[in-house]
């Protein structure tokens, strides 16, 4: 029997027997499958339900969502099948296109790979009761060539969703650190944080230079560095300057916040100095610390000694006298008014202390008492204040804070 093509009349070529039967057993079963719809997609969904701990756990919403997706994966698989000349499957439209965009969030990559193994398990395990005699080859061959396409095609669509995902991330954390920044009193600041994965307190904000032609590498070395220590990140940069949030949890005893969970990523920055805002209780109250350490980096050209990273609360003299009131509120509040309240001789004895070169004996000659009394007195101012009016560094703050203290005396007046 002659089994090759013979041409029709219009002079195409007509299908040999053996072509002719492959299409009457692909026919039926695309048959069979059609009828096996809903009880395969129905089939899948009770296999997820039995071997895949994270499905059982999710909303009854991303379980349906998902459902509808295996749905959608059989019923793309079958129309296919049934048309083999169409080429390649689209499945990101057919099968993804059901699934709203947020179900890249509550599903991983690798739990989709899991969803879709499961998917094939079911069709595979009922080959020989789906495929027409004869077709059972046909099918397998056509199911690997398109759970294959159904492979590639998600981690096209959640490259996609990280790299949308990626960049409406970076434009939100530009929003509220500028918020921060200016003190806006914004409502859904909460959920803009929550939105971004923020959950941990308390919060500090870390402030310095973009360094020469690093462009974002700066921002994303700072999140990557940031998340791996545990910590949630918010980072924008304003010209050269770069700022960051972290929420930092527990890892740290209160007493070494903030410069410890500063100190691992100060090195990530450009030249310069690195400053440290205080630690504040949450997201909400994180504007305070941004500010002061936006203030301490433009001021801290005046303390070219500073260490790196250096607190905010370290540089209060020169923020003072760059302007800043806060500062200036700061060191009225805890150097000069603690002195004021402690009695006249402690303020009297640190002022001649100061004018006269850090002498004890000279300080002890012109306030007519014992040196011993001197240094008493310089103690207690240290002990109240936490500066030391004999060392250097220590003196410039008490002195500015003096000179600031009695400048708000007479404006009272």
């Amino acid at each position: 029997m002659n089994t090759e093509s013979q041409p029709t009349e219009d002079g195409a070529a007509a299908p040999s027997a053996s072509e002719a039967a492959q299409d009457r057993t692909r026919a039926e079963t695309v048959r069979r499958l059609e009828r096996s719809m809903g009880v395969l997609g129905t089939a899948a969904v009770n296999r997820m339900e039995e071997r895949l701990g994270w499905f059982r756990r999710m909303s009854a919403q991303d379980r349906s969502w998902i459902g509808l997706v295996a749905q959608s994966g059989v019923a793309a698989f079958v129309d296919w099948f049934r048309n083999p000349g169409r080429g390649r499957p689209a499945i990101t439209v057919e099968v993804f296109g059901t699934a709203p965009r947020e179900l890249t969030r509550s599903v991983s990559l690798q739990q989709t790979v899991d969803m879709i193994r499961v998917v094939i398990d079911v069709v595979e395990s009922q080959v020989e009761e789906l495929a027409a005699p004869g077709g059972e080859q046909q099918l397998r061959e056509a199911m690997l060539r398109y759970t294959r396409e159904v492979a590639f095609s998600s981690a096209k669509v959640y490259a996609r969703a990280a790299e949308a995902r990626g960049a409406w991330d970076a434009r939100l954390e530009a929003l509220i650190v500028d918020a921060l920044l200016h003190g806006d009193q914004v409502e859904g600041l909460q959920t803009w944080g929550s939105a971004l994965g923020w959950s941990h307190t308390p919060v500090i904000a870390v402030a310095g230079d973009v360094g020469e032609d690093a462009g974002g590498k700066v921002l994303d070395d700072l999140r990557s560095a940031a998340r791996r220590l545990g910590y949630d990140v918010l980072a924008g940069t304003q010209g050269r300057r770069v700022v960051v949030v972290i929420g930092v949890g527990d890892r740290y005893p209160v007493d070494e916040l903030p410069l410890a969970a500063a100190e691992p990523l100060a090195g990530l920055f450009g030249d310069g100095p690195v400053v440290v805002g205080p630690t504040v209780p949450d997201l909400h109250a994180a504007g305070a610390s941004l500010r002061a350490a936006v203030s301490g980096l433009r001021s801290a050209v005046a303390w070219p000694d500073a260490p790196r990273p250096v607190l905010a609360d370290d540089l209060l003299p020169e923020r003072a006298l760059e302007g800043d009131a806060e500062a200036r509120r700061q060191l009225v509040t805890e150097v000069f008014l603690p002195l004021r309240s402690a009695g006249s001789p402690l303020l009297d004895t640190l002022s001649v202390y100061l004018e006269h070169a850090s002498s004890l004996e000279a300080t002890a000659r012109m306030l007519f008492v014992h040196p011993n009394t001197v240094r008493y007195r310089l103690s207690r101012i240290s002990e109240l204040t936490g500066h030391i009016p004999s060392d250097g560094r220590g003196s410039f703050v008490l002195r500015i804070a003096v000179a600031l203290g009695r400048l708000s005396e007479t404006r009272e007046r």
